[in-house]
């Protein structure tokens, strides 16, 4: 166990001693100001673009990079970005956050082409061709890249309450606040799964893969209707909960009448 487990640190060492050589390089010529400079630039200071751009660069700079070697880089060069520019724009985000952040589309460079080292694994082990391995994997994956925002936005998926004056993280320490945020979760991650797929208790059209989409935004950012009508998110979220039940029984509804008439028949 220990000679395997040193010749999987190999790689590894080698990698994030790789990285860190570009990490001292790019902090000892200031390059992590000139990313914060040159992504505000095109942003123009919005936090919505700030947090694209990230994601965009984040895959570039992490293709190629073993899972470890990934983290540290992303998180040394992109999450002062995102911190630094957040703080601009008015917006607390707690460290971790961020890091989970850079963290997710760091990883997703490991099926990005032309790169795609994790794409290259599964194709050899699938026999398949790498490039359109990789593609449709990334494909798969960009389907889910709202999942990294919903951690700037909403917190409390990381059962974080917010800071403190000095910083702090506040831990979300009521249990059945903690109940209720993981069963919205859990929801909201059904609803975006249906949408995805065109299936939920039955076959969805384009309105009802609609529909599954917003039940997921608001349980995942009620935010998007709390800020500008003040009606508290709990509700929002209760609300949006009770819109995937009684889509899901109209869809059962349907489906025993059909086969009601079908019997019939």
């Amino acid at each position: 166990g220990l000679i395997a487990g040193s010749r999987n640190m190999i790689a590894i060492a080698i990698a994030t001693a790789a990285a860190g050589i570009i990490v001292g390089v790019v902090q000892s010529t200031g390059l992590v100001g000139r990313f914060v400079t040159l992504i505000e630039v095109i942003s123009f200071g919005n936090i919505y673009l700030v947090l694209v751009l990230t994601a965009i660069i984040c895959m570039i700079l992490g293709m190629g990079l073993p899972t470890t070697a990934n983290y540290i880089l992303m998180a040394s060069l992109t999450a002062p970005v995102i911190v630094t520019l957040g703080g601009d724009a008015g917006l607390i985000l707690p460290l971790i956050a961020v890091h989970l952040f850079v963290f997710y589309f760091g990883i997703l460079a490991d099926d990005t082409p032309p790169v795609g080292l994790a794409a290259y694994a599964a194709a050899a082990i699938a026999k398949a061709d790498p490039i359109r391995t990789g593609i449709q994997g990334f494909t798969y994956d960009m389907r889910t890249a709202i999942l990294p925002f919903v951690f700037i936005y909403n917190t409390e998926l990381l059962m974080i309450a917010g800071l403190d004056a000095e910083g702090h993280v506040i831990w979300i320490d009521d249990v059945f606040k903690l109940a209720f945020v993981f069963v919205a979760a859990v929801i909201a991650m059904f609803s975006f799964a249906a949408g995805i797929q065109g299936w939920f208790a039955s076959k969805l059209n384009i309105f009802g893969r609609l529909a599954m989409f917003a039940i997921c935004l608001l349980l995942f950012l009620p935010r998007l209707v709390q800020e500008p009508t003040g009606i508290p998110r709990e509700v929002v979220q209760v609300a949006a909960a009770a819109a995937f039940v009684a889509f899901y029984s109209w869809q059962k509804l349907n489906m025993r009448k059909r086969a009601a008439q079908s019997g019939e028949l």
